[in-house]
């Protein structure tokens, strides 16, 4: 068999020396690769040839790779828990340590599931293709195409400033969004974007790199976790938080934010007790109001407070009419981006960005908004007065308890409620004293927890003081258990679903194993687990008992 000397185990390339240093990427050949990891030149199914390590984290290994058959270089992902699991006097196999084999065969079957999840997601244009995916040396590797790049960290160093515009990281990161999005759609939760695993390939286009089973992004697991500092949400710390799409959302937020103002995020660990992350005051004269706002909605601390879909953040992120909001009202270069602040301030939310709020040149103009104010206040308290208190005293009381005509006629204009919290609404003094409120909530795919949706009296009506009014406010979107529906028939299987909320889509699986036809093999969304309303599954059924099984099924 060939020994494949010719090539060097760093870039793939062919070389005439392999004593030599590597006249293109300058590899050391005398190099030794060492425990735990696989011997260059080992050779895994038969197939796929290792190089040299790139990176490893908490559930595996990252080689450089040749492809045998194809004669082209690849990424070769080994599943290798240093923590659980230890190889053999061969320097190969690898098996489970005592007692950790229950631990070993869950992340086995995770590293498993979520590689051949990425493997069906071909023609995403943010992904590295995944080529194969096999099993050896008692472990697994999934095989994706060798992309040569630069990481976004390194990108970023290599600029002039260790920042970009908005303009230029707009055109980096919007279309990866829509590939989060699909990911998310069918259940795979990155845990783990930064700016070492957003890469940048020669075509100048981003894509995600660095996945791991949720096992090694999580602090209480047995594992060795790898946790980005800065970028990792609280959740991924514990703290009771449940993980989601809202996880990648805080990832990738701080990640732009890093990208936009030079300088890592504040570790979320830190920021529960004393947060202090800010956008500093040159950076928030040149940034569009609306990205600081959707930096805002996304950084929050607490998943519940979080922006929940990348199909929110995208829409803030592009000045959607739906969700734009003022920012420069109320974004100051030396408040930090915590909940409590974006609280207090929502009763800015409702103005849109192409209001310009109105000047104010002169003392003299000042002045006389604050005379107009003073007076408007005098007014109000003369009449509350007058209605409970001075008509008895001046003679104006009636005996027959009828009202009097200032009482009848006191009208109030009503505010615009929508898009507002609804516990900011009831908190204004104001409002409570001229209004009734009554509170109907509603699940909602597009406005956030605890925002306004809509209100029973229009805005800008005059009605009498006490009117009640009807506040619909959203409880966010509606989650769903998902249901065990492997062994179902795919009719009963997707009528179940679709009745519950969930939008079904079907692949076809090889049956060679004497498996009931068009039953539920395997399916992209775990059991148990909730989701939000109209989350996509695709559903591999069984064919008709099929007895040659085509190469390259995986």
């Amino acid at each position: 068999m060939h020994d494949y000397n010719n090539l060097c185990m760093n870039c793939m390339r062919e070389i005439e020396d392999s004593k030599a240093p590597c006249p293109f990427c300058d590899f050391d050949h005398t190099t030794i690769q060492t425990a735990p990891f696989l011997p260059m030149r080992t050779i895994v199914s038969n197939r796929y040839l290792v190089g040299n390590l790139i990176e490893h984290s908490g559930d595996g290994a990252t080689y450089m790779g040749w492809d045998i058959e194809q004669k082209t270089p690849v990424n070769i992902r080994e599943f290798l828990p240093d923590a659980i699991s230890m190889r053999l006097e061969d320097g190969k196999t690898l098996e489970a340590i005592d007692g950790c084999q229950t631990t070993f065969s869950d992340c086995y079957q995770s590293f498993l599931d979520l590689w051949r999840k990425l493997a069906r997601m071909r023609g995403l244009s943010a992904l590295i293709l995944v080529i194969d995916i096999v099993e050896d040396n008692g472990t697994a590797y999934a095989i994706s195409e060798h992309m040569e790049n630069l990481t976004l960290r390194d990108y970023l160093l290599s600029s002039q400033t260790g920042y970009l515009s908005w303009q230029d990281a707009r055109t980096l990161f919007m279309p990866v969004l829509s590939t989060l999005a699909t990911l998310h759609s069918v259940g795979i939760i990155h845990r783990g974007i930064s700016p070492t695993t957003l890469i940048i390939g020669k075509d100048k286009k981003m894509r995600i790199s660095g996945f791991s089973i949720w096992q090694a992004r999580a602090s209480w697991s047995e594992l060795n976790p790898q946790l980005f500092a800065g970028y990792a949400a609280i959740e991924q710390y514990g703290f009771e938080g449940q993980q989601g799409p809202w996880t990648d959302i805080y990832a990738f937020a701080a990640v732009l934010y890093r990208t936009l103002i030079g300088s890592t995020p504040l570790e979320a660990t830190s920021r529960v007790t004393n947060d202090k992350m800010m956008v500093p005051g040159k950076f928030a004269e040149q940034l569009p109001a609306y990205v600081i706002n959707a930096l805002i909605n996304a950084l929050q601390i607490l998943p519940e407070d979080r922006t929940r879909s990348v199909e929110e953040f995208r829409a803030e992120l592009s000045a959607s009419p739906t969700v734009t909001v003022n920012s420069s009202e109320y974004m100051s270069a030396h408040e930090p981006i915590n909940a409590k602040y974006k609280e207090q301030n929502n009763q800015n939310l409702s103005k849109p960005l192409n209001e310009k709020p109105a000047k104010n040149n002169s003392a003299l103009s000042v002045g006389l908004k604050a005379g107009l104010i003073v007076g408007g206040v005098t007014i109000l308290i003369f009449i509350i007065l007058w209605a409970t208190v001075l008509k008895d005293n001046i003679g104006l009381s009636n005996d027959d308890n009828t009202k009097t005509s200032s009482q009848e006629d006191a009208q109030v204009e009503v505010p615009n409620f929508v898009n507002r919290t609804y516990s900011t609404v009831i908190s204004e003094r104001a409002y409570s004293t001229n209004f009734t409120f009554t509170k109907k909530e509603v699940y909602s795919d597009t406005v956030r927890k605890g925002y306004i949706i809509s209100q029973s009296v229009d805005a800008g009506d005059d009605v009498p003081v006490g009117t009640e009014i009807e506040l619909v406010v959203s409880l966010g979107v509606e989650r769903i258990e998902f249901p065990n529906v492997i062994g179902m028939s795919y009719s009963e299987a997707e009528a179940s679903l679709t009745a519950l909320g969930f939008k079904c889509s079907k692949i076809e699986r090889i049956n060679s194993s004497g498996q009931p036809a068009n039953t539920v093999a395997e399916v992209s969304l775990t059991a148990g687990e909730t989701y939000a309303k109209g989350t996509s599954v695709i559903l591999q059924v069984w064919t008709e008992m099929y007895t040659d099984t085509p190469a390259g099924d995986f």
